[in-house]
């Protein structure tokens, strides 16, 4: 009876327990089954669905009259995802024996696959025809993980004309991540393209847009098997320059294999109508990542295809930077338009003897005859009684020294010194010397051809005018930039407006030879030579050396400046011809430009000296032959 007694309480404890078991069994049961059936259904959901960010369009970049500078155009491209291919090395070989792979980009795809997650779509092949396209979709059976895709990727159908100014895009780079604090997933799919330089670099938020995302389906080795939704993203912002492409492409035509920079500047509100560089390049071999050999090309070029000259390089400015001098000195009240200073041809200052550039020297000189025909001594006496500090001042004052606000790569500040500035940067004082060299725009004083067309379109009207690059962002337009009085007396400006009219106006000017016959549109402006080399004292004892007889790169630069017309000025001009023996190189391309841009297209001969008509005609059919219009269209201004 005990026996049975422990046998049944033994069978109650181990039935309670096993009943208490499976009740507890059955709680879980219920609370994964009821309570958590949401999250477990996700979880399930997520095994089979995947989500897929969609690249958004990028903004399209227009000139100020709508033509299209950077488009987006559709590109047919090959894909991999290494998870669903399997055997990579396999698929690739049956790839290759559809469609030609190039050995390049094949390298860098597979490098790309080594490094991003193993989900991501890896491009194989970019910018394929439909053919190949076609047979890859046949053949889609026998090669998992590959998927021929249509796409948008950037294209500059202006070619080189807007290298400099739009720049280019190209994919991103674990350079480009590292700029980035927490980068947004888009800018992880392998090739995607942003911005490297110009404007599409400084204007890369608002171009890229927003990306849009979708949720597709996938199989148990990952092949997609349909799209569930997608949410589009938004589209970059569309940007217009202030830059006229047809004044753009004459210029590039114009400059034609020389080392030059121009800039066109309307002095009315700042806007930028051209802003070329030559030589250029070709932004559209930067978009997939150019070669190395093509690159190497551009890079050993002497001529610096790469480097954006307008606002990039820093020349010394030479006789044009002789209205700052002049300005200055007539500001601080040490001098009259008509005092009169002798040049015999030199100048001793410190023990030194300063040249003029006329060997016999210029006799007596005042302001506007000193400027007309850029004697060099007149500046010197003008240097010593102002002084060094007064000079820079003024010159800041005209938009020189300062890096203006465009958004171009690497803008340089350029160079107006000062006493403190050679203390702290070359550990040395000032001497009376670097005062004279400075007058003269030699010596320390560096300018770019941008701060050039500032500064003639400021003494061409008196007020702060800046730069303007951004016309409009999506339909809204950006501030004018007309600027505020600089409060130089008005008096002292006109004067020095008569002088520059003289310098291209008068048979004595530096300019006159290419000055402009039509009276409507007659300009004022001046030359510049600035030195590369020093001159010795034994050099000059047997004679300077010609231009023409040094090797390019020896040879003094060519500059002019200038406004037109003269009575309302519109437009500033500045032109710089690196190594082009002196300002008569940069002066014809100077006359030449600022008709295009004044006439809207090419202008009637009557608006040439006589002499050169026949010469400018054959220049103009020469001209039409040579400039490219967009996908083939003939070439032709707004």
């Amino acid at each position: 009876m005990d026996s049975y007694r422990r046998v049944s309480r033994r069978g109650l404890i181990l039935g309670g327990m096993q009943l208490g078991f499976a009740g507890l069994l059955g709680l879980r049961m219920r609370y994964m089954q009821v309570d958590q059936a949401d999250q477990f259904r996700l979880l399930a959901e997520e095994n089979r669905v995947n989500i897929r960010l969609i690249p958004p369009a990028r903004g399209q970049i227009f000139d100020r009259n709508g033509a299209v500078i950077a488009e987006n155009a559709p590109s047919y491209r090959i894909t991999m995802v290494r998870e669903d291919a399997g055997n990579v090395e396999e698929v690739i070989a049956r790839l290759s024996a559809l469609v030609e792979l190039d050995e390049d980009e094949l390298n860098r795809a597979l490098a790309e696959m080594e490094r991003s997650a193993p989900f991501l779509p890896i491009t194989i092949a970019d910018r394929v025809g439909w053919d190949d396209i076609s047979r890859v979709a046949v053949n889609a059976p026998a090669l998992p993980g590959v998927t021929p895709e249509v796409g948008l990727s950037r294209h500059y159908p202006m070619g080189d004309d807007f290298a400099h100014v739009a720049g280019y895009v190209g994919p991103v780079s674990e350079r480009d991540l590292a700029r980035y604090a927490d980068p947004e997933p888009v800018l992880r799919i392998p090739r995607f393209q942003i911005g490297k330089v110009g404007v599409e670099a400084k204007y890369e938020e608002m171009l890229r847009g927003r990306a849009g995302a979708k949720r597709v389906e996938v199989n148990a080795v990952g092949r997609v098997m349909r799209e569930l939704d997608r949410r589009e993203g938004e589209a970059g912002a569309d940007l217009q320059l202030t830059v006229d492409n047809g004044l753009q492409n004459y210029i590039k035509a114009r400059l034609g294999t020389e080392s030059a920079s121009v800039v066109v500047m309307d002095v009315t509100d700042g806007d930028l109508l051209a802003i070329s560089s030559s030589p250029s390049y070709d932004p559209n071999k930067f978009v997939r990542g150019i070669s190395f050999d093509d690159y190497a090309v551009l890079r050993d070029n002497d001529r610096r295809p790469l480097a954006s000259k307008t606002v990039q390089d820093a020349y010394p400015p030479g006789s044009t930077f002789k209205m700052v001098t002049v300005l200055a000195a007539l500001d601080a009240g040490v001098i009259s338009p008509e005092e009169t200073v002798w040049c015999p041809g030199y100048m001793e200052v410190g023990g030194r003897r300063f040249h003029c550039w006329k060997g016999g020297g210029h006799g007596h000189m005042d302001l506007e005859k000193s400027l007309r025909e850029s004697c060099d001594v007149y500046y010197y006496d003008l240097a010593l009684k102002v002084g060094i500090e007064k000079i820079t001042d003024t010159a800041l004052r005209l938009g020189l020294g300062m890096s203006h606000d465009i958004p171009m790569s690497a803008v340089t500040e350029g160079l107006t010194p000062t006493k403190a500035w050679k203390e702290r940067e070359r550990g040395s004082s000032w001497v009376i010397g670097d005062t004279v060299n400075a007058s003269i725009g030699q010596g320390f004083v560096l300018t770019s051809p941008l701060q050039l067309a500032v500064m003639t379109a400021r003494l061409a009207t008196g007020r702060a005018v800046t730069p303007r690059l951004i016309k409009s962002v999506e339909g809204r337009t950006s501030p004018s930039h007309s600027g505020e009085n600089l409060g130089f007396n008005e008096n002292h400006l006109r004067w020095i407006r008569k002088a520059m009219f003289a310098v291209s106006n008068n048979r004595r000017g530096t300019a006159y030879r290419t000055r402009i016959a039509e009276d409507a549109f007659r300009m004022a402006g001046k030359t510049g030579t600035s030195q590369v080399r020093n001159i010795t004292a034994a050099e000059r004892a047997r004679g300077v050396t010609s231009n023409d007889d040094l090797p390019w790169n020896r040879r003094d630069h060519g500059l002019f400046v200038a406004f037109a017309p003269y009575d309302a000025p519109k437009i500033a001009v500045s032109v710089v011809v690196e190594h082009g023996g002196g300002s008569s190189a940069a002066t014809p391309i100077a006359r030449d430009v600022a008709l295009q841009a004044l006439y809207g297209r090419d202008p009637p001969l009557d608006a040439y000296p006589k002499k050169d008509r026949g010469r400018i005609k054959t220049q103009q059919e020469r001209l039409a032959r040579e400039r490219r219009a967009p996908d083939g269209e003939e070439s032709s201004r707004a």
